[in-house]
C-alpha cells in the first residue's frame, strides 16, 4: 500500500496495531491528542491470549522484564476472609495455554508498546493531534482526516482507537454519550514495603461482598501492589481516572470489611476514584476504508480482566487482516468478522462476572461459602476462563 495507516489514538490498542502492521512492512501515522505520551498509573492483567499476540509481537523479553507472573488467582470473603482457590498460573498457564499470565503496571506497558513502535519507524506517532472528523474516497482508495487544529492527513485506512469517547465512532454511528454504569472504582499502587508481609503474596486476589469487592495483585516484579476496589453506588463521581479522592472516603466505602483491605487502603499512595462508563456492544464497526477498535468499539467493564487483552488482540489480528486480505474495505470487514463475535461475548460475560462478584448471597459467612463452592467450582472456573485464555490470535480465520 502507497499510502499509511492511519490510527486514531495511541493508547494500547493503536499501539499494537501499529507494530503489528510496522512489522508487515506498511506505513503508520498513529495521531495522539495528548501532549506528551504517557498512561495513568493503573495495573493490568494480560491472560495468555494477550501475551501469546505481544511474545509474536517481539516483546516476550521486554514483557518479562517489568512485568509480574502471579502463580495464581484467589477468592477471598470480604468479611472474614475465609479464602478459596480459583486457579493456578505461573508455570500452569504455559503448561496449559503456551504462555505466561502477567500483571503489569499501565505505564510500563504503554512505554514498551511506544519504544517498539518508534525503533521501527521514529516519526510514526503525532502528539497535540486530535482527530475532529474524516472524509473517505472508496474510488481512490483514501481517507482525509482533519485535526482539530486544522491540518489535514491522508492515508489509505483509518482506524479509530480513540477510546470510549471515540470522535470516529461518533462520525461512524452518531451515537450518544456513555452512560454510567451503577459502579464507581477506587484505584491506586501501594510501595511493597508498606504492606504487611502476611499480606503480601504473589498471587491475584479478588475479595467478594454484596455489592462491591476488591481487586489486588503485584506490579514491576513484586516491588508495588495494584488496588482496585469497585462500589455500586449511585453517587456519580466523574470518569477522569486522575480524579482524587481521600483515603477516609475510600475506608468508608468498605466499612465492615476484612483488616487486610484496610490495611491496603491506608497505604495507597493516592486514592484515585472514577465512574465506570459502559455502552452497548456494536452491531459493526467498519464503514469501507474506516474501522473502530479497542474502547472505541466495544468498551467493557472491568470484571473478566480483559479490556487491555481485548485491545491488543483487535491490533494483532488487524495487522493480520491487512496484510493477508488485498483490498482494504474487505480486510477490515474480515477484521471485524473475526473479532465482533468473541468481544460481544466477553462485554456480556464481564457485566455478569460483576453481578456474581457483588452478589447479595455473600452477606453472610455460611451462605457465602455455599454461594463461593457453587459458583467457583472447578468446571464453572473452566467454563468461565477456558475459552478466554485458549484464544490464538495467529490462528483465528480472517
Amino acid at each position: 500500500m502507497s499510502k499509511p495507516i492511519l490510527i486514531a489514538g495511541a493508547g494500547i490498542g493503536g499501539l499494537t496495531a501499529a507494530l503489528a502492521l510496522l512489522r508487515q512492512g506498511f506505513q503508520v501515522q498513529v495521531f495522539e491528542q495528548a501532549s506528551q505520551l504517557g498512561e495513568v498509573g493503573a495495573g493490568l492483567q494480560l491472560s495468555a491470549n494477550a501475551t501469546r499476540a505481544l511474545h509474536l509481537l517481539g516483546l516476550a523479553d521486554d514483557l518479562a522484564a517489568v512485568a509480574s507472573e502471579p502463580t495464581g488467582k484467589e477468592i477471598r470473603l470480604w468479611s472474614t476472609g475465609q479464602t478459596w482457590k480459583l486457579f493456578d498460573l505461573g508455570e500452569s498457564s504455559v503448561a496449559e495455554y503456551g504462555f505466561p499470565y502477567y500483571t503489569i503496571y499501565r505505564p510500563d506497558l504503554h512505554r514498551m508498546l511506544v519504544n517498539a513502535v518508534l525503533a521501527l519507524a521514529p516519526d510514526a506517532i503525532r502528539l497535540a493531534s486530535k482527530c475532529e472528523s474524516f472524509e473517505q474516497d472508496v474510488a481512490s482508495g483514501t481517507v482525509t482526516v482533519r485535526m482539530t487544529d486544522g491540518t489535514v492527513h491522508e492515508g489509505g485506512a483509518l482506524i479509530g482507537a480513540d477510546g470510549v469517547h471515540s470522535a470516529i465512532r461518533k462520525q461512524l454511528f452518531g451515537d450518544g454519550a456513555a452512560t454510567y454504569s451503577g459502579c464507581m472504582a477506587w484505584r491506586g499502587v501501594i510501595p511493597i514495603e508498606k504492606i504487611d508481609p502476611t499480606i503480601v503474596r504473589q498471587v491475584g486476589t479478588n475479595w467478594v461482598g454484596p455489592g462491591r469487592h476488591v481487586i489486588h495483585y503485584p506490579l514491576r516484579g513484586g516491588k508495588l501492589m495494584n488496588f482496585v476496589g469497585i462500589v455500586e453506588t449511585d453517587r456519580w463521581v466523574s470518569e477522569s481516572w486522575t480524579q482524587r479522592g481521600t483515603h477516609a472516603e475510600c475506608h468508608a466505602d468498605f466499612e465492615g470489611w476484612h483488616s487486610d483491605v484496610h490495611a491496603l487502603v491506608r497505604n495507597i499512595e493516592v486514592p484515585y476514584r472514577w465512574a465506570l462508563m459502559a455502552r452497548p456492544p456494536l452491531s459493526t464497526w467498519t464503514n469501507s476504508l474506516v474501522a473502530l477498535l479497542g474502547d472505541a468499539s466495544h468498551p467493557t467493564l472491568p470484571f473478566l480482566a480483559q479490556g487491555a487483552g481485548m485491545a491488543i488482540e483487535d491490533g494483532f489480528i488487524l495487522g493480520r487482516s491487512l496484510t493477508e486480505v488485498g483490498d482494504v474495505a474487505d480486510a477490515l470487514k474480515r477484521f471485524e468478522a473475526a473479532r465482533i463475535g468473541r468481544t460481544t461475548k466477553i462485554v456480556e460475560k464481564s457485566t455478569e462476572n460483576g453481578r456474581r462478584f457483588h452478589n447479595p448471597e455473600l452477606a453472610s459467612a455460611a451462605g457465602a461459602a455455599e454461594y463461593v463452592d457453587r459458583e467457583w467450582s472447578p468446571e464453572r472456573v473452566k467454563e468461565r476462563y477456558n475459552w478466554l485464555f485458549e484464544y490464538r490470535v495467529d490462528e483465528v480465520t480472517v
